[in-house]
C-alpha cells in the first residue's frame, strides 16, 4: 500500500506497519480522540483530537536497551513516499 491507503486503513481501525521497518513487532494506530466528559476522564487529561502512536511494546530485539512503548507517531518523507505499508494483526 502507499501512504494514502496506510492511512485510510488507519482509519478503519487496522493497525499498519512498513515492511521495511528494521524492527520487528512494531505497528502505528490511530487512537480516537475523547470527548471531555468521557467516563474514564481523570483529572481533564483526555486527548480531544486523533491522533497516530506507533507501539513498540511487542518488539522483537535483541537489545535490551530498545524501548518498548507507545508514543505519538510522525511520518518522515521516506514513509510518506514509501509503497510497502501493510495492515497488520
Amino acid at each position: 500500500m502507499d501512504f494514502g491507503e496506510a492511512l485510510e486503513a488507519l482509519k478503519n481501525d487496522n493497525c499498519i506497519a512498513r515492511k521495511g521497518w528494521n524492527g520487528k513487532g512494531i505497528f502505528i494506530a490511530l487512537k480516537k480522540g475523547e470527548h471531555l466528559d468521557t467516563p474514564n476522564n481523570r483529572f481533564d487529561k483526555v486527548m480531544t483530537h486523533d491522533f497516530i502512536y506507533i507501539d513498540t511494546t511487542g518488539l522483537k530485539t535483541d537489545n535490551p536497551d530498545a524501548p518498548k512503548d507507545r508514543v505519538p507517531w510522525l511520518a518522515s518523507q521516506t514513509d510518506m513516499l514509501a509503497n510497502d505499508w501493510e495492515i497488520v494483526k
